[in-house]
């Protein structure tokens, strides 16, 4: 679906790091974590051909992605950045149409087969009550379901989300990342940047370790998701439990509690 061949991604200042030969693969979902400064925001704009690289390509489908127009690209990719702002004045519903763009042209207007794939993300996401709610109006995490209704709406091939589960309280965490699940099950490939190691454990099947020198690392996430390297990866003490057969892993502080 998506293939990066030696992909360095132009960080100002840093040095050129490991180059990364990516292949994303139907049904696959990807995690990508490291430290604030890493790079993972930018890797990600770079996988959708928003960030140009400092050397090395990145493949969607056959073509390379820098040689796409947008709104091919838009056909089957969507992104879900990590913070939306509230751009022009817009109703939940107005903002949702906008994923049914890239398939319509300019010079037509949205059909009720439009409409109604609008109104069933908003009922995945629990937003169909809002439709004509201003997005102003909106909590951030509200703001957060509409951006992954407005991208379930574009029935892309291919998701990049920055951290799908921001603002998100824990019913709804659960509801994003199984939506994801699904997405991948169906044949989609999936990547998300995280920062919460436990969400990239539970449901990610495919690692990338980004430090912050530029080292990298990839691969199936039992290879990736051990205490040696994400020590590294993170310079924090961690340990690992085990509970009904899924690991969890916390950070170590050397702070005794109060007696």
């Amino acid at each position: 679906m998506l293939t990066t061949s030696d992909l360095i991604i132009d960080i100002p200042e840093r040095s050129d790091g490991t180059p990364l030969s990516l292949q994303i693969k139907p049904g696959e979902i990807w995690g990508i974590l490291g430290p604030n400064g890493a790079g993972k925001t930018t890797l990600l704009h770079t996988l959708a051909g928003l960030h140009k690289p400092r050397s090395g390509s990145v493949t969607l489908g056959e073509k390379n992605i820098h040689q796409m127009r947008r709104k091919q690209v838009a056909q089957q990719l969507a992104v879900v950045f990590q913070n939306n702002g509230e751009g022009f004045p817009a109703t939940v519903l107005e903002t949702v149409m906008i994923g049914r763009h890239p398939f319509i042209s300019p010079w037509d207007i949205e059909t009720a087969d439009d409409l109604a794939i609008a109104r069933q993300a908003l009922q995945k996401l629990d937003l169909s009550a809002l439709e004509h709610r201003l997005i102003s109006t909106l909590s951030g995490g509200e703001r957060q379901r509409l951006a992954i209704a407005t991208a379930l709406c574009q029935s892309p091939k291919l998701w990049l989300a920055d951290e799908p589960s921001n603002h998100l309280d824990l019913k709804h965490q659960v509801q994003i990342m199984s939506l994801l699940a699904d997405q991948a099950d169906a044949g989609c490939g999936v990547v998300l940047c995280l920062h919460d190691l436990n969400l990239a454990a539970h449901w990610c099947n495919k690692i990338v370790l980004l430090y912050p020198n530029g080292d990298a690392c990839w691969g199936d996430a039992s290879a990736m998701l051990t205490i040696t390297a994400l020590e590294r990866l993170y310079d924090q003490a961690l340990t690992m439990i085990t509970s009904e057969g899924q690991s969890y892993f916390m950070p170590l502080s050397s702070r005794t509690n109060p007696q």
